[in-house]
Order: structure tokens, then sequence, then C-alpha cells
């Protein structure tokens, strides 16, 4: 294990974040809401820490990166922006606020989305950009930005991808590793700042239409309004953001495609296809459902709350337009089903990811059909690609390690967070599969801040085991045995 490399690269994260935190610090400074200086120290932590990493192990052995290394920089990354991340809010807010800046920081940077801040209208706009900017690092993630912006981070950047990537498969765009972050990061920049535009041409401030663009595009849900999107009451407004998250819960080598004048592989993409029908068959379920129970009085009405519900719970977004605990029963369950499925491979989505799904629905159709022929060749397949055994005992491990995750998760809450059973478990599925807002005493007009510390602890594991793909964070225990 080459740890000096590890704290190597670990040094020159800490100090782009410094000129992340530099960000929120100028919009402090300018707007004089006073937590300027707050973001000033923590940068200055942040880059005086990683100087000294860089300083200390830049030198005195062989630049040397494999999987063992990759794996324990990537949970070491994540770890680290969760903690730095969370320097503004103590030193605006106080010591005493230091495990609920914690807990904002890591559903910050994993785009999970949820909050304990009780009232988002009541901050200052440096600490709303900081919370929708960790979503946008954290989105594209860490990691890559740094393969990106750091060309030594790309020795062994396959193995990083691998590690921090979402979805079973990682996809090289580019003869060179360094080229295809760059890529990715420069695709991810574009989608963004166009958000940014039409949200302001609709009517949002600057900050507002830039705040909810990260937000959108790292499908994480940090709103600058208390109500979330619903906030604007604006059907245009929700519309955009639809066509964004959409977009957002796209695999990105799609896009990458797409820009290059190539749109076939989007339309024909199987797993694009089945993640746009998951989105559609919800919408016209909780429509049609909602109609029938006279929850609204127009079919414009229950359509446009529907189908933003259903795509922003999906993608794993976590935005909302409407309070869904006032829906019927049949609606909340659908959505709560669809907290499981998640974005595409190659998105910035979370949960299980659609692929896996289709993986797991191919491998049963299979099973089946060897019970009538057991000697048939029988290879499971997705679109006209085979997909590798190993593929396919990875993603039913990741199945059932997630469900194991999910209900430890929810039993943990019903200890120690003292909540009820939708409550507990709508929590561990919200965070688990970083979408933020739950149902319950979690909905998406509550928050998290009720929850005792040993609670939110655990959350913030959730939080961070989910956005690496639960196989990276927890690979871990088992790395220091011998080979």
């Amino acid at each position: 294990m080459n740890l000096r490399v590890v704290f190597l690269m670990l040094g020159r994260l800490q100090m782009a974040l410094a000129g992340a935190l530099l960000i929120p610090c100028a919009v402090g400074w300018f707007t004089g809401q006073g937590d300027g200086p707050a973001f000033l120290a923590a940068a200055l932590i942040a880059g005086i820490a990683g100087v000294a990493l860089n300083l200390l192990f830049r030198s005195g052995g062989e630049f040397t990166f494999g999987r063992r290394e990759a794996f324990v920089l990537v949970t070491a990354a994540w770890v680290t922006a969760s903690v730095v991340g969370a320097l503004p809010y103590i030193f605006f807010k106080g010591p005493a606020f230091a495990v609920d800046a914690l807990f904002e920081s890591a559903s910050g940077f994993t785009t999970t989305g949820a909050s304990i801040l009780t009232s988002t209208e009541g901050e200052t706009q440096g600490i709303l950009l900081w919370r929708s900017l960790t979503h946008w690092l954290g989105g594209m993630g860490i990691i890559v930005l740094g393969i990106a912006i750091l060309p030594k981070l790309a020795v062994g950047g396959m193995e990083l991808l691998g590690a921090e990537a979402p979805g079973p498969v990682t996809e090289k765009l580019t003869p060179r590793i360094a080229s295809t972050a760059k890529a990715l990061w420069g695709i991810y920049l574009v989608i963004t700042a166009l958000e940014t535009v039409v949200l302001r041409l609709l009517g949002m401030g600057w900050l507002e239409s830039l705040n909810h663009a990260f937000a959108t595009m790292a499908t994480g849900g940090f709103s600058t309004r208390n109500a979330s999107v619903g906030g604007f009451a604006n059907p245009a407004v929700e519309m955009v953001i639809v066509f964004f998250m959409l977009m957002a819960g796209a695999n990105f080598a799609l896009h990458f495609h797409l820009i290059r004048g190539k749109p076939m592989p989007l339309l024909k993409d199987p797993e694009f296809r089945m993640f746009l029908g998951f989105i559609g068959t919800a919408t016209v379920l909780i429509t049609v459902n909602l109609m029938a129970s006279s929850t609204y009085g127009s079919l414009w009405t229950a359509l446009r709350y529907a189908v933003f519900q259903a795509t922003s719970i999906v993608t794993t977004t976590g935005f909302a337009t409407v309070d869904y605990e006032v829906w019927p029963a049949f609606s909340k369950a659908l959505l709560f089903l669809l907290m499981f499925v998640g974005g595409c491979s190659g998105s910035t989505g979370g949960s299980v990811k659609v692929v896996r799904i289709m993986i797991v629905l191919k491998k049963m159709i299979v099973d089946l059909k060897r019970m009538i022929r057991p000697h048939a060749v029988l290879p499971v397949r997705v679109g006209a690609k085979g997909i590798p055994d190993d593929v396919v005992t990875s993603v039913t491990t990741f199945f059932l390690l997630f469900l194991a995750l999910f209900a430890l998760g929810g039993l943990a809450m019903t200890a120690l967070g003292g909540v009820d059973l939708i409550g507990a478990f709508s929590a561990s599925a919200a965070c688990l599969g970083n979408i933020g807002p739950g149902f319950g005493v979690v909905g998406p007009a509550q928050n998290y801040a009720f929850f005792p510390v040993p609670a939110k602890l655990i959350l913030i594991g959730l939080m961070i085991v989910g956005r690496l793909e639960l196989y990276t964070a927890m690979v871990l225990l088992f790395l220091w045995r011998k080979k």
C-alpha cells in the first residue's frame, strides 16, 4: 500500500477545495451578510493543510497507484471533503452546530439533498451558494475533478474512475483518462451554464438560477426556498428543471456522443429507454390516481405535479413542487418504490441504477428459461450486448448489499432516531440512495434536524457509502488482509 501517493493526492484535492471555498467567500463579502470571514477561514485551513501534505509527501519514493490506493483515496477524499465542507457552517454558526454542519456538508457532496436547515430562506447567500456548490462538485465527483485538473492523478485514473464512477461499467471516452475527465467536466459545465441562463430568463435571480442549476445537474436537490421548487409557483420553471433532471439522470457518455454529432447511441441505448419508461409509466399512473381521488381539480395540475415528482425521485434529485404526503396511498407507495431505481449508469444520479435493474430482470428471465431448457446456452444480454458472468454476479451482490444496508439503516433509525416505521425506513432509503426527502417525518415539507447525533452520524455514513456505490467504501474492511 503506497500511502504516500494517497496523502499527496489528498493534499492537492484539499487545495482545490480551498479554491472552491473562495467563491462563496467572495459572495459573502459582496453581499455583506457576515459569512465571508467564515469561508475565508475555512479556505485558509484547507489550503494550508493541502500545501503541508503536498510538501511532506511529494518526494520519497516511487509514484505507484493501483486498486488498493484507489479505494483508499476515493473514500478518504469524500470523507475529507465532507469535513472541510462543514468548516464554514461551524465558523459561521458556532461549534454547537458541528454535527449538523457535517450532515449538511456530507449531504451536499454526496448529492443527497437531505437538510437539517429549518429555514432555508433565512440563510445567507454565501451559505446557500456553498450548499449547491458542494452538490455540483460532488455530482461529477471530486476524484474526476482531480483527474481533470491534476495531471499526476491520471496515473491509475481508470482505477479511480472505477472506484468512484456510478454504475457497474466505466466507459473511457477518449484514449487518455485525463482527457476523458476533462470531457465529462466540460459537458457538465456547459449544460449547467445553459440551465442557469434559461432559469434566469424565466425570472429567477442569477444566484437562485445558479443554485438550482448546480443542484439539478448534480441530482442533489438543495433549493433556496423552503418549499423547494414549488416556492416559485412557476410551471415553466418546473418543466425546464424536469428537462435538465432528465439530462442529469442520463449517462454522460451519451451526451458526449450527442455533442459529437452522434445521436443514435442515445436513441438506441436500452438503459436510457427503460429510464424514460420508468418515469413515463409512473407519471401516467400517478396522474390517473390523483384524478381518480379528486386530489386536484384539473388534469393539467395532476400531470404537472406527477411528472415533476416522478422525475425528481427516479433521478434522485429530491426537488419538490408539492407536499406529496397529501397524495393517495397508491401514489406515495409508487414514489417509495421509485426511490430504489435511480438514474442511468454514468449519470450523477444515485440509488441502484437502471442498468442494474435491467441485468437482474434479464437474469431472472434466463434462470426461468433454464428451468425449461436446462442444457441451453442462455447469456444475459442488455440490448445486443452480452453481460459477463462476473458482472451479473457483482450486480446481484450489489442488490443484496443495498437491501441489507437499507434494512439495517431503517432498524437503526427506529432504535436511535425515535421515529415511526415509515419515517425510519424512508430516511434510510433516502440517504443510502442519495435522494434526500422521504416520507412521514422526513417528507418534502420536513427536514432531518430532529434526529439525535448518533442517528445523524449513521445517516452520514449511509450517504457516503451510497454515493460510492457501496463496494468502494465497504471493500476497505478487507483491504488490509494479505494477498
